[in-house]
């Protein structure tokens, strides 16, 4: 079956599963997870633990003997096999379905993942799991979000902040989740009492705020100009290079210029989607922001991309990252006059 990982606690209360698998890229969110389960197991008497990492030249099949092995300490194991971002391939999921047809009752399987591609959900080892076991997927706290959850984490507390104090904490941890536990933490500590005002957010929390040229573009498709310079500031000071994000501002100019002439031709824009590999939320968000921009205004930002690609590699003067905030604020629909730099 797959649950959120809201649902645990309450499947918890009336059974377990002989396997799990938890995955998702919100470090925070996944150790939690994964803490609940461990904890629910050895109230259940799981009180052995064996951890086995995936890395360098590990065998799978020493799972099957993990699970065939007579315990010397409990009658109830609990066997974790950390995957990372390694991939499973066809001969280690034949393994997992092999322990899953055979699974030893005083043991549990706990597979801890990175987000899964699309295939491996589709993979018959992934679909044996939701058939005899859990499968949880643990998603990113989304912008709009992050207020309820900060404001959720305040109360299990039993903390009080005002909207001006949420929506700037929310400013200064976006998209660093572990920063925002951490602050809060902190924040109680400082203030254990009474409601919690932005003026004591800026006089305690640090900015610990981290993005993603994905980010970028997310935001770029929202039309949130002020952001786009916030999340550059960002990427420049985490040392991220110029390169990267041109590519990323790049490949999303051409994408639009394709929504613009495909919508022009006449094209149905669900078939649009499907030539460009444009999926879920981001397909909206893409055709509002291509309506606001034209055919010109795109093609001249292709052009400025190829200088500051010259700019970049020492063949022309200007200053790259003031280039490629006047890229991303034109393409949120707003405009910098920084032809000088150009």
């Amino acid at each position: 079956m797959k649950l959120s990982a809201e649902q645990l606690t309450g499947h918890l209360q009336q059974t377990h599963a002989p396997v799990y698998l938890v995955s998702g890229d919100e470090p925070l969110l996944n150790a939690e997870c994964c803490d609940q389960l461990r904890s629910a197991f050895r109230d259940k008497g799981f009180s052995e633990r064996e951890v086995l990492h995936v890395e360098g030249h590990f065998k799978w099949e020493y799972l099957l003997e993990c699970a065939n092995a007579l315990s010397l300490f409990a009658e109830q194991k609990l066997i974790e096999i950390r995957v990372g971002s390694h991939k499973i391939n066809k001969a280690a999921g034949d393994i997992i379905q092999e322990y899953i047809a055979h699974a030893p009752p005083e043991n549990i399987l706990l597979i801890i993942a990175e987000k899964l591609e699309g295939a491996a959900k589709k993979s018959a080892w992934h679909k044996a799991i939701e058939q005899k076991g859990v499968c949880v997927e643990i998603w990113p706290v989304e912008i709009h979000q992050l207020p309820g959850w900060i404001r959720h984490r305040a109360m299990s507390k039993n903390m009080q902040l005002d909207d001006s104090a949420i929506q700037l904490l929310c400013d200064r941890v976006e998209g660093n989740l572990l920063a925002a536990k951490q602050e809060l933490d902190k924040l109680h500590l400082l203030h254990p009492t009474g409601t919690l005002t932005a003026e004591q957010i800026v006089n305690a929390v640090s900015d610990s705020s981290r993005y993603d040229v994905y980010a970028l573009m997310d935001t770029i498709a929202l039309g949130q100009g002020e952001r786009c310079i916030k999340i550059l500031n960002v990427l420049r000071q985490e040392g991220i290079e110029p390169p990267i994000v041109l590519w990323a501002l790049t490949r999303e100019i051409r994408t639009l210029y394709a929504i613009r002439q495909g919508i022009e031709r006449g094209l149905a824009y669900e078939t649009i989607c499907q030539k460009e590999r444009i999926w879920g939320k981001r397909k909206q968000t893409l055709k509002r922001c291509a309506e606001r921009l034209s055919i010109s205004t795109l093609e001249d930002l292709l052009k400025t991309s190829q200088h500051l690609d010259k700019v970049i590699k020492g063949m022309g003067t200007g200053s790259p990252w003031l280039m490629l905030s006047d890229i991303a604020i034109t393409l949120s629909g707003k405009r910098l006059q920084l032809s000088s730099f150009c």
